[in-house]
Order: C-alpha cells, then structure tokens, then sequence
C-alpha cells in the first residue's frame, strides 16, 4: 500500500464526488411524499420536483465535458463540490416548492458534472491492472452515499415537522470537507500533456503515481501518450465516423443501465414497499437494507473487474436482472408481496455486480484521450437524460400501470441488454488507455 499510497488517495478524494452523488440524489427519497402533502402536489408537479435534480444532472452532464477538458480535471471536482454545497443548504432553508427545484437543480449539475470529470479523472491517473478498481471506487462511494442517505433519512425521520429540511441539508457538511481535500489532488498527466503540452508536469505526475513502474514502463507509457497527442485527429469531436463503435457504446451501456428501472426503484424505494404492503417506517427501514445489499456486491463487483473483466460483469448482472426484475413481476401478480422485498434485494444485487460496477469504468476507458472528456459526457448524458424521463413519469406509471406491467417491461429491456453485451461489447481489462484507442480504431 505505501509505494501506491498517493495515488490510492488521490483515487480515493475523486471518488468522494460519487458518494455526493449518491447521496444528494437519493436522499429526496425520504422526503418524496411529506413534500407532496405539505405543498398539495399533483402527480405531474411531484414527478418534476423529484426529477428536477435530475434535469440538472441531464444538464451538467452535457456540458461537464467542456470545463473538464479546457479548465482541467483538478479544478472542476473543486467547482462540483461547491455546487453540492450549495444545493444541500439552499433546500433546506426553502420555503417553497419552486426554489426547492431550483436548489435541486443546482445539486443535479454537480452529479452530471461528477459524472464525466471523477471516473475520467481516475482512469486517467490509474495503471491498467488497478484501473477498474480505482475507476470503480467512484460507484462504491455513489453505493455508500445512497446507504447513509437512506441511512440519514430512517434517522432524522421523526426529529419533528422540520425533519425534511435536516434530510436535504445534512449533505453540505460532506460537500465542504470535499471541496477542501481537492486542493491536494495532482492534475491527469494526460490532460497535462494532451491538452496543455506540458511534458515536463504530465511526467512528473506519471512518476508520482508509477512509483512501482521502472523508468522505462513510465518512458513508454508517456511516449504511447506523446504519441497519442501529437496523432493527426478531428479535434475533440466525438460525432465522426472513426469514433462510431466508442459512441454507441457509450451510448447503449447508458441506456440499458436506465431502462432496468434502477434510478425509480432507488428513488421510490419506500412507495415501492409499501405498494407492497409494508408501513412507512418499515418500508424507510427496508431502504436501508437496499443500500445494505448494494454497497456489498459492489464491492464484489469491484474485486471482480479486474479479475474477470467487465464483459462477464455484464452477464452476471444481465441474467441476474432477467431473474429478480421476472420474479418481481410475478410476486405482484400472483399476490405473494411479501417475495416482493426479496427479489428487489436481488435486483440491487445484480445491477451493483455487474452494470453498476462495469458503467463509468467502461465509459471512461473507450475513448481516445484526446476525446475522453467530451466521449464521457455523452455517456453521462444518456444515462441521465432516461433517468431523469423515467423518475419524471414513474410517479405516473404506478396510477396507470400495474406493478407486474411495470416490472414486466424493466424485464424485457434487460433481455435486450443481454443480446448486446454477447454481440457487440469488447473486453478491456488488462490493457492500456491508449492500447485500447488503437483497438478501437482498427475494430472499427
């Protein structure tokens, strides 16, 4: 651990964006209903208020592309962390339903940012055997956050008729000690020597956190990036015939990660429970136990990537999805509800081994390194853009559809997601960023 310490912590400070993320995205799940009484939503209203945040997410992950990649890695997580913070105080001090949105929002731009700048950060900073771990860690610390967020929410839940604003609130402690740890991070070499040409500060990075390379892995290693730069490219274009196979990647991990129905069981969690027959509390108590299970087989996930790879990954949680999301369908038709806590348990656990574990991993690994930044930002884009359609509709959904229907349709698109992973997606463990371009290029 000490020859890799600096840059297990440096891996380790980025990934704390994702348990903001986690957290700040989560949390409104315990709240959901109190602010739907308190303020007389409608379920079109309610749908936005929940989904506000992540229309912000949509947003920023659209456009965290461009501060990454022209202000660098090191001083967007600063400003992520600054937004979280803002967002955390400004909806618990609200009075009312539309600047609760705004502040949502707020906190939704720094999750979409989050999500391009930290899994890029770290897959740029990692050599190849840790780099699905340490990638990884982002989406262990998005699993930890919604656990204490769940967490938080079961605890400050009867503190009294204000206990919504300490749920929404709580979270700007965390942001600010963030914030303050980023000032130690190192900048990504490769973003040193790609973007800004500056070879003399991209090596010295690279040695700092290679302290077990030998000089001529770390000369090598910073020629493949030389070379990689310097290689006539379209610019930062991502929307070229070259990158054609890197993007629709991209973009089908993203989509079959939301068409399982991941973000509207996590955020309606206790809704969920007790359309199943479980009392609030119990049903608050019963999210906790979602975290539980997902923060475990994360770390499975984790140890497993770099061992088995991120295709297998796929499959285990493809055919695990398939399982527990049919069975979910059936326990709500056949009227045995109380299987219903079970298979989503399952649920979680097939997602958190295999499409949690392998998505920003995956993403930040297939684009070239003079595209990554804005080739992450598609990724994140797509994600966020159906998680944010399907929380917006969910609310109506459950008036108009019944459970197994719903179920029964998250099912489908994950025996769809199973035809892709076995036709289409390309195994990256083990392997260089740049050895992967070249992959990339000659496959495509």
């Amino acid at each position: 651990m000490g020859k890799h310490y600096y840059l297990f912590k440096s891996a380790m400070v980025a990934s704390l964006a994702g348990f903001l993320f986690g957290f700040d995205t989560v949390v409104i799940s315990g709240v959901e209903q109190t602010i739907q009484k308190l303020w007389g939503l409608d379920s079109i209203l309610h749908g936005l208020v929940i989904s506000m945040a992540l229309w912000g997410t949509v947003i920023g992950a659209l456009i965290g592309g461009w501060p990454t990649e022209y202000y660098g890695r090191k001083k967007t997580l600063l400003w992520i962390g600054l937004l979280y913070f803002v967002s955390a105080a400004g909806s618990a001090l609200t009075d009312e339903v539309y600047s609760l949105m705004f502040f949502r929002f707020i906190g939704g731009l720094g999750v979409g940012v989050s999500t391009v700048t930290a899994p890029m950060f770290i897959s740029e900073i990692s050599p190849p055997k840790f780099r699905g771990r340490l990638t990884g860690m982002f989406q262990f610390n998005i699993v930890f956050g919604i656990l204490i967020a769940f967490l938080s929410n079961s605890l400050l839940g009867d503190v009294g008729e204000n206990s919504w604003r300490w749920m929404l609130g709580v979270e700007a402690f965390p942001a600010l000690l963030f914030t303050l740890l980023c000032f130690g991070l190192p900048e990504s070499p490769r973003w040193l020597i790609v973007r800004k040409n500056d070879l003399k500060a991209g090596l010295s990075v690279l040695k700092k956190i290679g302290s077990d390379s030998t000089e001529e892995e770390i000369k090598l290693l910073y020629d493949q990036i030389v070379a990689s730069a310097i290689e006539k490219q379209e610019g930062s274009r991502i929307f070229t015939r070259r990158l054609l196979k890197p993007v629709l990647l991209a973009f089908f991990i993203a989509f079959f990660n939301q068409l399982s129905g991941i973000n509207a069981i996590l955020y309606f969690a206790p809704r969920i429970f007790e359309m199943a027959g479980l009392e609030l509390q119990a049903a608050l108590l019963q999210s906790v136990g979602l975290g539980i299970i997902n923060l475990i087989f994360t770390f499975i996930g984790l140890w497993l990537i770099d061992r088995l790879g991120r295709k297998k990954l796929l499959y285990i949680g493809s055919f695990g999805y398939i399982a527990s999301l049919g069975l979910t369908s059936w326990a709500f038709a056949s009227g045995n509800l109380s299987l219903v806590p079970v298979y989503i348990f399952a649920f979680i656990a097939a997602h958190a081994m295999g499409q949690g574990a392998v998505i920003w991993v995956f993403i930040s690994e297939i684009f070239p390194n003079r595209q990554r930044a804005f080739g992450q930002s598609l990724g994140s884009f797509t994600h966020w853009f159906f998680a944010a359609l399907l929380t917006l509709v969910f609310p109506l959904m459950t008036e108009v559809l019944k459970p197994p229907v719903i179920f029964g349709i998250f099912c489908g698109m994950m025996m769809l997601q199973l035809v892709w992973v076995f036709f289409f997606v390309p195994e990256t463990k083990g392997i260089s960023l740049e050895e992967i371009e070249e992959r990339m290029k000659v496959n495509s």
